[in-house]
């Protein structure tokens, strides 16, 4: 994570170009995508991203999109902006962008490629300079090789790819991930739990995770809650188990966090960027 952070500072955050972030549910897709805004020349103007699902009735997703005109349908009792007109000058920010429907896989070609657009309802063409960062746990390629997903749109969203790996490929992180996640949840949950023990911290770096970051987080949130001690133990986490074909990592005796955390660092270091 490190390296594609670093990658989003260096070379894709000042960028107008579209960014396509791909990687599991739960890798940490958003966090890239926020990473790019808030550290790029767009960091001033605002960030955005629709509320609704993209499996949401597709009139609801359009209107959250590109807003609609007063009297436009049932309810639009007044003219109301949409996000990529809010995030003029910004970035808006585009999940499961996989799931769409055909008819707004058309409209959003026509806003990356002529930056314009109709609210709902409306006749005044509105323009706009929205940075688009879209995010997919899909194949895309393959979508478009199975006829769902426009081809056009996918070269346009294609500009520039990030792959997030899973976090079973990259266990090596989650001995940092694991403390800061135990130390901003004792903040968040009042507790006072100073550290995870050897053992614990094995049975984290067995673990396959396949809900990735998110489980992880909500891995160690479940053990404070439950630790009646100031060291998170093996116990802590029986709820885990074992995922099948679990990687297990060979932790030397007296191994302390810290030594842990050194030599993630190292291994960080020498990792190239994942990206295209």
């Amino acid at each position: 994570m490190q390296d594609l952070l670093h990658l989003t500072w260096r070379e894709v955050s000042d960028l107008r170009s579209t960014v396509l972030v791909r990687g599991e549910s739960g890798t940490g897709k958003e966090l890239v995508a926020r990473a790019i805004h808030f550290s790029g020349d767009r960091a001033p103007k605002r960030a955005s991203s629709p509320s609704p699902a993209p499996r949401s009735p597709e009139t609801l997703l359009e209107s959250e999109l590109f807003g609609y005109e007063k009297g436009a349908f049932t309810g639009a009792n007044a003219q109301s902006k949409g996000k990529f007109e809010l995030a003029d000058g910004g970035t808006i920010f585009l999940d499961e962008v996989g799931d769409i429907s055909p008819k707004l896989q058309a409209d959003l070609l026509r806003v990356l490629q002529e930056r314009r657009f109709f609210r709902v309802g409306g006749k005044e063409e509105i323009r706009v300079d929205a940075r688009v960062i879209a995010a997919t746990n899909k194949d895309l390629a393959k979508l478009v090789e199975e006829g769902t997903f426009r081809d056009d749109l996918y070269y346009r969203l294609n500009v520039i790819e990030i792959q997030i790996p899973p976090l079973r490929e990259r266990r090596e992180d989650i001995p940092m991930l694991a403390a800061h996640f135990v130390d901003r949840l004792n903040h968040e949950l009042g507790r006072a739990v100073e550290c995870l023990s050897s053992d614990a911290l094995r049975v984290l770096m067995d673990y396959n995770w396949p809900g990735n970051v998110r489980e992880l987080e909500n891995a160690i949130e479940r053990a404070l809650v439950t630790c009646r001690s100031t060291e998170l133990t093996r116990d802590d986490f029986g709820f885990l188990g074992q995922s099948r074909n679990s990687h297990t990592w060979v932790i030397p005796p007296n191994t302390t966090l810290a030594d842990l955390e050194r030599r993630a660092i190292k291994v960080t270091l020498g990792r190239k960027p994942q990206a295209t």
